[in-house]
């Protein structure tokens, strides 16, 4: 990774700024399970993480043969938001990476606006990026699709080649290297731990850490002088 050329950091949300995935995951296999629908969460990460809700959705009706009813999107979205108000926490150290950022950052999520401006909040981290959140409703495709990291490098006014994104999923990091933008792989938040991580042979030489903490040995010239 060439740290020296980074003008930009897109940060995901879900599983790398806040440790929402374990939550979601466990909201979504209850509710599946209450319509007869039995997956786990070696399923779920496979198949939904970093998806688009609409794009879950389309799996679920093709892989399982399941249509969700009209309603399941909102009642999934708030019982997940209803978890959030008591559950939902940041991945350790990310607060002090953020306070030491020496250049530009922002927010790209599949989430949906009200999901991803509501977690930020909840876990004291909106002040960091206050308006600078992109969230795949604004694009035609979302992840693996480049668009929304495009998007996201546009409104900020940086280059791609000189932006650094950081995702837990391989659409995330398939949308990213599709965008020309480097990119590391974090695998620290819960839904990761003990479970293994493997990627495709394209994305094999793609940088990984579990810890906050060791993100600027990995990018030293990223953090904030003095």
């Amino acid at each position: 990774m060439s740290s020296d050329r980074v003008s930009l950091v897109i940060f995901d949300c879900d599983g790398v700024l806040i440790d929402s995935e374990i939550i979601s995951a466990r909201i979504l296999i209850d509710l599946l399970a209450e319509r007869g629908v039995h997956v786990d969460l070696d399923y779920v990460q496979r198949n939904f993480l970093g998806r688009s809700f609409p794009k879950v959705a389309e799996e679920i009706r093709t892989s399982l043969n399941y249509r969700l009813p009209e309603d399941f999107e909102a009642l999934y979205r708030s019982n997940l938001l209803a978890a959030f108000e008591t559950e939902l926490r940041t991945v350790a150290g990310i607060e002090a990476v953020l306070a030491d950022l020496g250049v530009a950052s922002c927010v790209a999520t599949s989430s949906s606006p009200p999901r991803a401006k509501r977690s930020l909040e909840l876990a004291g981290l909106s002040g960091f990026f206050r308006d600078r959140l992109f969230t795949a409703s604004e694009v035609a495709n979302g992840k693996p699709a480049p668009d929304l990291f495009f998007h996201a490098a546009e409104r900020m006014g940086a280059n791609p080649a000189n932006t650094l994104v950081i995702e837990d999923s391989l659409p995330g990091l398939k949308a990213a290297r599709a965008a020309g933008m480097q990119v590391l792989h974090f695998t620290g938040a819960g839904h990761m731990l003990n479970r293994a991580s493997s990627l495709p042979d394209e994305l094999a030489d793609v940088p990984a850490f579990d810890k906050w903490g060791d993100f600027y040995d990995m990018a030293p010239l990223l953090k904030r002088a003095g």
